[in-house]
């Protein structure tokens, strides 16, 4: 019984992170039954009912169900869940989906009782396959230029948030997809994952901080090597490589990353929420100056935690020695 529990409780997070407008019959449904979807079980469908049984999928073609953002609750609370929903376009990142992402980078920006944000694909076996191609070739040669540019400061504002986002890379992530995979703070991709900067196919170079932050997350050469010959590589020789902190072997369900990057978030969720905050900015800031710089850096993001209540509470917890309840205060 409590390997079962065990087996089934991530899906409790993904089922909050996605609910459906009906009421959730008691239980927890294999992902084959929810098929990504954000609807409701299926009447009468057991909990325990194999992935294999109702793997038909059901998605919106409604511009406003591109982006699915979900603030999880109960014991996941301070997590947000923004999921990627463009079945049919393979993710691929349009005017609407910049528009959405950037309200919602904005709301969660104000939030200050956000204490991580998970990005990851509603869509099985794909995370973003970059530019709207189909939506590209109608642009006038004068619009593309001012696209790349709102793309590229969507991309920058989703990485300047200031709490810890996760990429769970659950399928492929090419082009402007691993651009915004690279934006965020930890990268955990699926064994199977495909994930490769391939503009130079298409004659063009990444446009998305590509150029700049792939060379910062793996050694030069080698990010060169990829980006020059359009190379793809999947999410072990991505780990190899440093790109992504973890790969892990896919489910049948084909969300084994997301798996992970809740149980991570879950585990910086305790954590005091200031403190991951100024560690994320000292860090960020710090990784580009000098050393001597990045120290007045830190020394900067500590004075900040030095008068809040949360250390005061750290300090109690540990001389009182039981769990710390942090606010963010």
């Amino acid at each position: 019984m409590a390997a079962q529990i065990a087996r089934t409780a991530p899906w409790r997070a993904l089922l909050r992170a996605f609910p459906g407008p009906a009421a959730r019959p008691r239980g927890v449904c294999s992902l084959g039954t929810l098929g990504f979807s954000p609807g409701p079980c299926a009447p009468g469908m057991p909990a325990s009912a194999p992935a294999n049984r109702a793997a038909k999928r059901h998605y919106s073609s409604d511009p406003k169900e591109d982006l699915r953002v979900r603030y999880l609750d109960g014991e996941d609370a301070g997590i947000v869940v923004v999921g990627l929903n463009r079945p049919k376009a393979k993710n691929a990142i349009s005017k609407n989906l910049v528009k959405m992402m950037y309200d919602a980078v904005d709301d969660i920006k104000k939030n200050n009782k956000v204490r991580s944000v998970i990005l990851c694909s509603v869509v099985p076996g794909i995370f973003c396959a970059g530019a709207d191609l189909k939506e590209r070739a109608k642009m006038h040669q004068s619009e593309v230029g001012p696209f790349v540019s709102k793309a590229r400061g969507l991309i920058t504002e989703l990485g300047n948030l200031p709490m810890p986002i996760i990429a769970a890379i659950d399928g492929a992530a090419l082009g402007g997809g691993l651009e915004m995979a690279l934006a965020c703070d930890i990268r955990i991709a699926a064994s199977s994952a495909k994930m490769g900067l391939v503009e130079t196919k298409l004659a063009i170079i990444p446009g998305a901080g590509g150029t700049q932050r792939l060379p910062r997350a793996i050694s030069v050469s080698l990010a060169k090597e990829l980006i020059f010959a359009a190379k793809v590589i999947d999410g072990d020789e991505a780990y190899r490589l440093g790109l992504v902190n973890h790969a892990v072997e896919q489910n049948e369900s084909g969300d084994a990353a997301y798996h992970r990057a809740l149980q991570l978030a879950r585990e910086i969720n305790p954590q005091g929420p200031i403190a991951v905050r100024m560690a994320k900015l000292a860090i960020n800031q710090g990784t580009e100056v000098d050393l001597s710089t990045g120290l007045a850096i830190e020394e900067a993001c500590y004075s900040q935690v030095i008068p809040t209540k949360d250390r005061l509470e750290g300090l109690a917890a540990f001389r009182e020695k039981r769990r710390p309840h942090f606010k963010g205060e």
